[in-house]
């Protein structure tokens, strides 16, 4: 009678997979995706025919760069002057450069500068920005510009 007790018995039912954390799991992901992806849109409001170039370089670390678009207003009253816009602003005065950078310094020092800047733009413009990036310290500038010819396919 003991060796009865202690003998497996044949069951017909099967395991089943139990789903009910399921709904978490999913709902940790979404938050977890939503959290580390980095949504920028950037409405650029400064046109910018870049130049050609033979040799270039190009940055891994997105989150380093800091863009300023130099070139002629795609729209409005002031259609086709120079103007000067950092990442999302338009700048109205170019002394705010110098105080903007700092502090985009302060925060993240290893910042690199990218200056997109219009074929046709004025160079005292440039010559101007360049100084007020002098004064904030921004030392590591970068120029974009386009490959020279088609690019490769």
């Amino acid at each position: 009678m003991a060796s009865q007790k202690f003998q497996r018995g044949s069951s017909s039912t099967e395991p089943e997979f139990t789903t009910a954390s399921l709904p978490d799991i999913v709902f940790m992901l979404l938050i977890f995706f939503m959290v580390a992806t980095v949504l920028r849109e950037t409405d650029i409001q400064v046109r910018t025919q870049l130049p050609q170039a033979e040799a270039l370089t190009k940055i891994d670390q997105k989150r380093l760069i800091s863009k300023v678009h130099i070139g002629p207003l795609k729209r409005g009253e002031n259609q086709g002057d120079t103007a000067i816009q950092i990442d999302d602003a338009l700048i109205e005065n170019r002394r705010t450069i110098r105080q903007i950078m700092y502090n985009k310094l302060q925060e993240q020092p290893q910042l690199i500068v990218s200056l997109k800047v219009d074929q046709e733009s004025e160079m005292q413009i440039v010559n101007e920005v360049q100084q007020e990036l002098r004064e904030a310290n921004a030392l590591r500038i970068n120029y974009s510009s386009n490959r020279e010819g088609p690019p490769p396919s």
